[in-house]
């Protein structure tokens, strides 16, 4: 390997160094010395509540995403872009009140409650909009399929669902999440410190993730329509219907929505995090199911039913699948194969070649980056100068540099 390649030695590195997605795990494995908070930029963050031990977080740098992403899927087919799985096609929800109200056709939230109705699991670890601050994220556990329903649709802002990973844990029953691709990677590598994970998860479900945006995305809609936070009721990114229109509500009655094409069609307002922007498993290539939108040249075109695509990439995730096919819970469409994967995800397969290079700007900057493993980034590698030089500029720049944040009863000695 390339000797001007170096790794995150701390918490801090990673976060400073525009490597933190948030996913909370930090949270979840040292409550007493981190805690998620939100910073000024719109991003969800561990900010120390107490010294900052390196030896100590050992165990959350060899889990986190912004050290490590290993690919574990176990299917005998394999794509050198989307990598292993057992089958590719369509579905989409049993119910059709759930495929209509959640995202897309509903796959994630029928497979969630398709295990706890048949008790396979006794419940999701997920994330879904804070009733109490609906344009933000948090982690909830949902024990039944009305919870599950109440709290489906895709959430675009930043979430923090490992947070929860250590509650879930401590209940001893079986369970499932649904994350985001890079949740689940950690998942994956904490596995091999936490033998509970083998013996409660029941399943990893995942959605392919076009990139997790800042607050500031969802700040700019209510700024457009002249209303606050704090007078929120709702703030639904998509589904009632496929997209389905971002809709916010108001406390005193008043509403507005924008279709899904209209709220993103500036890529420049996308607000997507750095960590996201270098990431080499957008597509879960460690969760047990991925599910996905699959409009022909990856833009919808008006509102449809309300179609998944589907990847299995584990036994057990074709298990779950076949067996919520049999309960009636899911119901399967044709086939795909992974060139038309490639047509629904144009921008997978662009950034999938391109994550080599931004990585070689940002070590040929002296900023460390993640180790990975299975993801197939140096055969992808299309050795594009423009990429990696705009990486290395940006990091020149600052770019990716971020402030850990202070939290109110922090005591750091970083």
């Amino acid at each position: 390997m390339d000797d001007t390649v170096s790794h995150p030695q701390s918490v801090r590195e990673v976060v400073e160094n525009g490597l933190c997605i948030g996913c909370g795990l930090c949270e979840a494995l040292a409550p007493d010395r981190w805690s998620m908070g939100m910073t000024a930029q719109g991003r969800l963050r561990p900010a120390p509540i107490a010294a900052e031990l390196e030896a100590e977080d050992q165990p959350i740098l060899a889990a986190c995403p912004g050290c490590v992403s290993n690919a574990t899927a176990e299917g005998d087919l394999e794509d050198p872009m989307w990598g292993k799985y057992i089958h590719i096609g369509e579905a989409w929800a049993g119910d059709d009140d759930i495929r209509f109200r959640a995202a897309t056709g509903g796959v994630l939230t029928a497979l969630a409650v398709h295990l706890l109705r048949s008790k396979k699991a006794g419940f999701i670890l997920h994330c879904a909009a804070d009733t109490e601050n609906p344009m933000r994220t948090k982690w909830e556990i949902s024990e039944t399929a009305e919870q599950i329903l109440q709290r489906a649709g895709s959430r675009y802002g930043p979430s923090d669902t490992l947070a929860g990973l250590e509650k879930a844990l401590e209940r001893g029953q079986a369970f499932a999440i649904i994350a985001k691709p890079c949740d689940a990677g950690a998942v994956s590598q904490r596995a091999k410190a936490d033998p509970r994970l083998d013996a409660l998860l029941v399943a990893v479900l995942v959605m392919v993730c076009g990139g997790a945006s800042e607050l500031g995305k969802s700040e700019d809609l209510l700024e457009e329509f002249g209303v606050t936070e704090d007078e929120l009721t709702l703030f639904r990114y998509r589904g009632y219907g496929n997209p389905g229109p971002t809709r916010v509500e108001t406390e005193d009655g008043r509403a507005f929505e924008k279709t899904y094409q209209e709220f993103w069609a500036d890529e420049s307002g996308w607000k997507i995090q750095s960590r996201c922007k270098l990431c080499p498993d957008a597509i879960g290539e460690a969760a047990d199911v991925a599910a996905l939108d699959i409009w022909p040249g990856g833009t919808p075109v008006g509102e449809d039913e309300g179609f998944n695509g589907i990847i299995t990439r584990s036994k057990v995730g074709q298990d779950l699948v076949q067996a919520a096919v049999a309960a009636g819970d899911l119901v399967l469409g044709q086939d795909h194969d992974p060139r038309q994967l490639d047509d629904f995800q144009p921008h997978q397969v662009s950034k999938k070649h391109a994550v080599a290079a931004r990585l070689r700007g940002l070590s040929k900057a002296g900023q460390p980056t993640y180790r990975h493993e299975g993801l197939r980034l140096e055969s992808l590698d299309v050795r594009d100068e423009a990429e990696e030089r705009g990486a290395f500029e940006r990091a020149k720049a600052g770019r990716f540099k971020e402030e850990m944040p202070i939290h109110p009863r922090g005591d750091s000695n970083g």
